[in-house]
Protein backbone atom coordinates (compact mmCIF):
# COMPACT_ATOMS: atom_id res chain seq x y z
CA UNK A 1 0.00 0.00 0.00
CA UNK A 2 1.45 3.72 -1.21
CA UNK A 3 1.71 6.40 1.42
CA UNK A 4 0.17 9.62 -0.08
CA UNK A 5 1.06 12.53 1.81
CA UNK A 6 -1.02 15.69 0.48
CA UNK A 7 0.49 19.15 -0.20
CA UNK A 8 -1.55 20.29 3.65
CA UNK A 9 0.53 17.56 4.95
CA UNK A 10 4.14 18.51 3.26
CA UNK A 11 3.09 22.28 4.42
CA UNK A 12 2.63 21.22 7.59
CA UNK A 13 5.74 19.04 8.44
CA UNK A 14 7.82 21.80 6.73
CA UNK A 15 5.87 24.59 9.08
CA UNK A 16 6.57 22.20 12.40
CA UNK A 17 10.16 21.87 11.54
CA UNK A 18 10.82 25.55 10.82
CA UNK A 19 9.32 26.59 13.87
CA UNK A 20 10.73 23.91 16.15
CA UNK A 21 13.72 25.81 14.89
CA UNK A 22 12.93 28.86 15.62
CA UNK A 23 12.11 27.58 19.46
CA UNK A 24 15.23 26.29 19.52
CA UNK A 25 17.35 29.58 18.61
CA UNK A 26 14.76 31.72 20.57
CA UNK A 27 15.23 29.35 23.73
CA UNK A 28 18.66 29.07 22.96
CA UNK A 29 19.30 33.06 23.29
CA UNK A 30 17.81 32.91 27.14
CA UNK A 31 20.38 29.97 27.76
CA UNK A 32 18.09 27.61 28.59
CA UNK A 33 18.68 23.36 29.07
CA UNK A 34 17.68 20.87 26.75
CA UNK A 35 14.53 20.11 28.29
CA UNK A 36 13.79 24.05 27.97
CA UNK A 37 15.02 24.22 24.63
CA UNK A 38 12.60 21.03 23.61
CA UNK A 39 9.33 21.95 25.48
CA UNK A 40 10.23 25.74 23.39
CA UNK A 41 10.39 24.44 20.23
CA UNK A 42 7.32 21.63 20.82
CA UNK A 43 5.41 25.05 21.75
CA UNK A 44 6.24 26.76 18.76
CA UNK A 45 5.70 24.26 16.29
CA UNK A 46 2.14 23.10 17.67
CA UNK A 47 0.65 25.78 18.80
CA UNK A 48 -1.03 27.57 16.37
CA UNK A 49 -1.66 24.47 14.38
CA UNK A 50 -3.58 23.03 18.17
CA UNK A 51 -5.75 26.00 18.67
CA UNK A 52 -7.18 25.84 14.93
CA UNK A 53 -7.90 22.18 15.27
CA UNK A 54 -9.57 22.42 18.75
CA UNK A 55 -11.85 25.60 17.49
CA UNK A 56 -13.39 23.75 14.15
CA UNK A 57 -13.29 20.51 16.38
CA UNK A 58 -10.71 18.91 14.22
CA UNK A 59 -8.81 16.07 15.46
CA UNK A 60 -5.38 17.53 16.82
CA UNK A 61 -3.22 17.13 14.21
CA UNK A 62 0.08 15.96 16.14
CA UNK A 63 -2.19 13.41 17.91
CA UNK A 64 -3.69 12.22 14.92
CA UNK A 65 -0.34 11.73 13.44
CA UNK A 66 2.60 11.54 15.65
CA UNK A 67 5.45 12.01 12.73
CA UNK A 68 5.15 15.74 13.84
CA UNK A 69 6.82 15.41 16.85
CA UNK A 70 9.00 12.94 15.85
CA UNK A 71 9.91 15.95 13.07
CA UNK A 72 9.83 17.91 16.22
CA UNK A 73 12.66 16.07 18.07
CA UNK A 74 14.68 15.51 14.77
CA UNK A 75 14.71 19.61 13.85
CA UNK A 76 15.53 20.50 17.30
CA UNK A 77 18.77 17.78 17.67
CA UNK A 78 19.80 18.87 14.14
CA UNK A 79 19.07 22.50 15.49
CA UNK A 80 21.10 22.38 18.74
CA UNK A 81 24.16 20.21 17.02
CA UNK A 82 24.24 23.02 14.38
CA UNK A 83 24.55 25.41 17.11
CA UNK A 84 27.28 23.62 18.70
CA UNK A 85 29.31 24.29 15.95
CA UNK A 86 29.01 27.82 14.87
CA UNK A 87 26.93 31.19 16.02
CA UNK A 88 23.64 31.88 14.95
CA UNK A 89 22.56 35.46 14.19
CA UNK A 90 19.63 36.63 15.43
CA UNK A 91 17.92 37.35 12.06
CA UNK A 92 17.86 33.37 11.17
CA UNK A 93 15.49 33.33 14.23
CA UNK A 94 13.32 36.16 12.27
CA UNK A 95 13.89 34.24 9.40
CA UNK A 96 12.70 30.64 10.46
CA UNK A 97 9.94 32.25 11.98
CA UNK A 98 9.18 34.21 8.73
CA UNK A 99 9.30 31.17 6.68
CA UNK A 100 6.85 28.91 9.61
CA UNK A 101 4.55 31.79 9.64
CA UNK A 102 3.91 31.19 6.03
CA UNK A 103 3.69 27.43 5.73
CA UNK A 104 1.37 27.45 8.86
CA UNK A 105 -0.48 30.79 7.45
CA UNK A 106 -1.69 29.33 4.37
CA UNK A 107 -1.88 25.60 5.75
CA UNK A 108 -4.45 26.75 8.22
CA UNK A 109 -6.32 28.51 5.99
CA UNK A 110 -6.77 25.43 3.39
CA UNK A 111 -7.27 23.55 6.37
CA UNK A 112 -10.32 25.63 7.47
CA UNK A 113 -11.09 25.51 3.72
CA UNK A 114 -11.23 21.83 3.58
CA UNK A 115 -13.52 21.92 6.86
CA UNK A 116 -16.23 24.11 5.42
CA UNK A 117 -14.90 27.34 6.59
CA UNK A 118 -14.47 30.24 3.34
CA UNK A 119 -13.64 33.74 3.48
CA UNK A 120 -12.95 35.99 6.47
CA UNK A 121 -13.02 32.91 9.02
CA UNK A 122 -10.43 31.05 6.93
CA UNK A 123 -8.15 34.14 6.97
CA UNK A 124 -8.85 34.39 10.85
CA UNK A 125 -8.05 30.55 11.16
CA UNK A 126 -5.09 30.61 8.75
CA UNK A 127 -3.19 33.81 10.73
CA UNK A 128 -4.13 31.99 13.95
CA UNK A 129 -2.47 28.48 12.83
CA UNK A 130 0.17 31.07 12.26
CA UNK A 131 0.99 33.22 14.89
CA UNK A 132 0.13 31.21 17.76
CA UNK A 133 2.82 29.26 18.43
CA UNK A 134 5.57 31.96 17.96
CA UNK A 135 3.61 34.30 20.64
CA UNK A 136 3.41 31.32 23.16
CA UNK A 137 7.12 30.78 22.53
CA UNK A 138 7.61 34.64 23.46
CA UNK A 139 5.23 34.31 26.16
CA UNK A 140 7.42 31.27 27.69
CA UNK A 141 10.52 32.98 27.81
CA UNK A 142 9.44 36.38 28.66
CA UNK A 143 9.78 38.37 25.63
CA UNK A 144 6.88 40.92 23.97
CA UNK A 145 5.45 38.65 21.13
CA UNK A 146 6.41 39.70 17.34
CA UNK A 147 3.03 39.90 17.04
CA UNK A 148 2.82 42.74 19.73
CA UNK A 149 5.96 44.51 19.08
CA UNK A 150 5.74 48.04 18.10
CA UNK A 151 5.13 48.27 14.59
CA UNK A 152 6.41 45.11 13.71
CA UNK A 153 4.94 43.37 10.14
CA UNK A 154 3.35 39.97 11.47
CA UNK A 155 -0.03 39.02 11.07
CA UNK A 156 -0.17 41.80 8.75
CA UNK A 157 1.99 39.49 6.81
CA UNK A 158 -0.10 36.21 7.14
CA UNK A 159 -3.52 38.33 6.72
CA UNK A 160 -1.85 39.43 3.00
CA UNK A 161 -0.53 36.42 2.12
CA UNK A 162 -3.85 34.32 2.92
CA UNK A 163 -6.36 36.77 0.83
CA UNK A 164 -3.42 36.79 -1.52
CA UNK A 165 -4.41 33.19 -1.52
CA UNK A 166 -8.04 33.31 -1.68
CA UNK A 167 -8.25 35.76 -4.33
CA UNK A 168 -6.47 33.93 -6.73
CA UNK A 169 -8.72 31.02 -6.07
CA UNK A 170 -11.99 33.14 -7.18
CA UNK A 171 -10.07 34.70 -10.07
CA UNK A 172 -9.49 30.34 -11.41
CA UNK A 173 -5.77 29.72 -10.09
CA UNK A 174 -5.29 26.07 -9.31
CA UNK A 175 -5.38 25.53 -5.29
CA UNK A 176 -2.10 24.48 -4.98
CA UNK A 177 -0.26 27.63 -7.33
CA UNK A 178 -2.69 29.53 -5.28
CA UNK A 179 -1.04 28.52 -2.08
CA UNK A 180 2.63 28.86 -2.90
CA UNK A 181 1.55 32.43 -4.03
CA UNK A 182 0.10 33.43 -0.88
CA UNK A 183 3.48 31.93 0.86
CA UNK A 184 5.72 33.87 -1.41
CA UNK A 185 3.32 37.07 -0.30
CA UNK A 186 4.00 35.97 3.55
CA UNK A 187 7.32 35.95 3.30
CA UNK A 188 8.15 38.52 0.83
CA UNK A 189 6.03 41.64 3.28
CA UNK A 190 7.83 39.53 6.57
CA UNK A 191 11.54 39.68 4.47
CA UNK A 192 10.50 43.54 3.98
CA UNK A 193 9.72 44.19 7.75
CA UNK A 194 13.11 42.51 8.52
CA UNK A 195 15.89 43.54 6.41
CA UNK A 196 14.55 47.05 5.06
CA UNK A 197 12.76 48.17 8.42
CA UNK A 198 9.74 48.32 6.93
CA UNK A 199 7.01 49.34 10.01
CA UNK A 200 3.49 49.59 10.26
CA UNK A 201 2.15 52.92 11.88
CA UNK A 202 1.40 52.92 15.43
CA UNK A 203 -1.86 54.60 16.99
CA UNK A 204 0.07 57.75 19.45
CA UNK A 205 -2.62 59.38 21.42
CA UNK A 206 -0.96 62.07 23.12
CA UNK A 207 2.26 61.87 24.52
CA UNK A 208 3.69 59.21 27.16
CA UNK A 209 3.25 60.78 30.86
CA UNK A 210 6.11 61.20 32.67
CA UNK A 211 6.35 59.38 36.36
CA UNK A 212 7.79 61.84 37.73
CA UNK A 213 6.05 64.85 36.91
CA UNK A 214 2.76 62.61 38.00
CA UNK A 215 4.56 62.45 41.34
CA UNK A 216 4.94 65.94 41.95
Amino acid sequence: MSLQITPVQVMDFLGVAVFAISGVLAAGRKQLDWFGVLVIATVTAIGGGTLRDLLIDRPVFWLADTGYLWTILAATLLTLLLVRIRDIPLRALLVADALGLALFAISGARIAETAGYGGIVAVILGTMSGVAGGVLRDMLIAEIPLLLRDGEIYATAALLGIIVYLGLQALGLERTTAAYFGMAMIVLVRFTGIFLGLKMPALRLGEPKDPKKLRD
